[in-house]
């Protein structure tokens, strides 16, 4: 049998619907804003074989692309020898360690077999970022933690829906271990909903046109994945092209980290080869092999974003396994900052590496870090405590064609702050500025696109502050002459007085009462090609509308500005 390219094509846009559905029935429903409002989740569906991606939605995060894939060929292996109980028809699994293919605790994954005819036919997964899963801090980005136990609550697969039932014990057990427990089974709901609405597109999509021919697609669509990023990656000319991108600190001992990367291009394949990148580390910035892998995935995705999602995508990515590295975290590691930080320097330290092979299509560095700030306690004025997550945008680098985007969202995803009225509405908290970090873009031909600038004051009660972010102590790479952009601060006043982080980026329970202020300015992206080849029209229109002074165009530009 072969399935003609009409009915391929109308299969391969009904899974991603599937996927899509899933996505914004997860985001509607959920009451968390870190998932309702910044849609920090994902929905996909799986080989039921060996876990293969088969379809993701394109509203999810790209770095879910690996570790959803890696987790659930990690499920159907402990299913298949007798570590999981086996499931049947209404279950659904729970997991958040990142030691079997997750991230950090937060994002929390659910997982359940699709049947057809009494056989798995596939399984259909999804992930959603948890504002709290215990720890020593609220929001479990623990800047200082030294094992995974003071960042959260570690589940191992577990049955939390039993043929359809949630199973009240296993949930009471998270609930008693986690912060702000009465919200969560809102989120949990969302969560199982989704898949269910997976299940019932799907049904449709087999009922329509038979499994014997989705399944032909399905096989169809990763070839042709796989070919298509074959072709991709044959445009890099053989050789071997390296870079080297820095972590601030691992939050305990502040010293930056290297990730040292050489990728090898060869007969339509790359090997990315991490060896000699940092020993692991005290803190939480190690990374666990999943999430290493799903950076390098997203990366290539950046570049070559024409390729669809599939596991044939990654095949012609080889990535050697970076043991003993930072890159390759086993347990007890803390690993708060991988999925959110560590990856993001990761994929830059891919476009590094090759921007000079392609420079038509790698843009320089993106701000990289999705500003990681938890806000924790007690509201008096509704009797109750409370845990805020606020991510936040930066700067993209700019590129061949034109100036980096201005306040984009992570390299990792496609998350977005919640909106400041939101915010203000749930918890204790006023924003007094929420701005273009103006002048942050690396200098180029082509500059780097602006950070943010955000303050945020407590109105009552007592709380605590925590924060996991990047490139404050190096500023994204400028590409082929582009200057780098500016890094991330964080300033806390407290009773009136400015204090700046040790580790600039990375701190956690700091005290705050009524009055006091934390200010966050984002990264901006690394400029693209010299700076005194930009065109001079486009130095003045900044400085016309006030993103650089006169003084400081000249500076930056150089004859350009003149």
């Amino acid at each position: 049998m072969t399935v003609d390219p009409i009915t391929l094509s109308v299969i391969q846009s009904g899974l991603q619907q599937v996927c899509d559905e899933m996505d914004l029935s997860f985001s509607r429903a959920a009451f968390s804003p870190v998932i309702a409002e910044a849609n920090d989740r994902s929905d996909g569906i799986y080989s039921a074989v060996d876990g293969s991606l088969i379809a993701q939605g394109a509203q999810g995060l790209p770095v879910f692309v690996g570790t959803m894939q890696y987790s659930t060929r990690t499920l159907i292996e402990m299913i298949a020898d007798g570590r999981v109980k086996a499931p049947v028809p209404g279950d659904i699994y729970i997991v958040n360690d990142p030691y079997l293919g997750g991230t950090h605790l937060m994002d929390v994954r659910f997982a359940m077999p699709f049947y057809r005819n009494g056989e798995i036919y596939c399984w259909l997964s999804n992930t959603g970022h948890w504002p709290d899963t215990g720890g020593v801090v609220p929001g479990g980005f623990s800047a200082s933690a030294t094992s995974v136990e003071q960042e959260g609550l570690r589940l191992p697969p577990v049955r939390l829906f039993k043929e359809g039932v949630l199973d009240t014990e296993i949930y009471s057990i998270i609930c008693s271990n986690i912060r702000v427990s009465e919200q969560r089974i809102g989120d949990v709901k969302a969560q199982a909903a989704a898949l269910l609405v997976g299940a019932e597109r799907l049904t449709r999509i087999l009922d329509r046109y038979g499994d014997d021919v989705v399944t032909e697609a399905i096989a169809e669509l990763r070839q042709r994945a796989a070919d298509q990023m074959r072709a991709n990656v044959r445009l890099i000319p053989d050789g071997v092209y390296t870079s080297t991108a820095y972590v601030d600190s691992d939050g305990v001992v502040n010293e930056p980290l290297e990730i040292k990367l050489s990728i090898t291009a060869k007969d339509g394949e790359l090997t990315f080869d991490f060896a000699g990148s940092s020993p692991p580390c005290l803190g939480p910035m190690n990374s666990v092999l999943a999430t290493t892998l799903s950076s390098v995935y997203l990366a290539m995705r950046h570049i070559f974003p024409d390729v669809p999602i599939s596991a044939g995508a990654f095949e012609p990515l080889k990535v050697i396994r970076p043991e003993g590295t930072f890159l390759d975290a086993h347990y007890p590691r803390p690993v708060s900052g991988c999925a959110a930080e560590v990856s993001q320097r990761i994929a830059e330290g891919v476009f590094a590496a090759l921007v000079e092979a392609l420079p038509d299509r790698v843009t320089a560095s993106p701000a990289g870090s999705s500003g990681n700030f938890a806000l924790g306690g007690f509201d008096p004025a509704h009797d109750r405590g409370y845990v805020m997550y606020q991510i936040s945008g930066g700067g993209y680098g700019g590129n061949s064609d034109h100036d980096g985007l201005t306040n984009g969202c992570s390299t990792i995803g496609i998350s977005k702050a919640p909106p400041v009225e939101i915010m203000e509405q749930q918890y204790p908290i006023l924003y007094h500025r929420y701005a273009l970090r103006e002048g942050s873009g690396g200098a180029g031909q082509h500059r780097g696109g602006f950070g943010l600038d955000y303050e945020i004051e407590l109105l009552r009660g007592q709380a605590t502050a925590s924060f996991v972010m990047d490139h404050g102590r190096f500023g994204p790479q400028g590409a082929l002459g582009g200057k780098d952009g500016k890094p991330n601060t964080v300033t806390v006043w407290q009773g009136g007085k400015a204090m700046v982080p040790e580790h600039l980026s990375k701190e956690q329970d700091i005290p705050l009462k009524p009055g006091d202020r934390v200010r966050v300015g984002t990264p901006g992206g690394g400029g693209y090609g010299a700076p005194e080849a930009r065109d001079p029209k486009l130095v003045a229109e900044d400085v016309r509308l006030g993103r650089y002074s006169p003084e400081e165009a000249s500076a930056l530009f150089g004859a350009a500005a003149k």
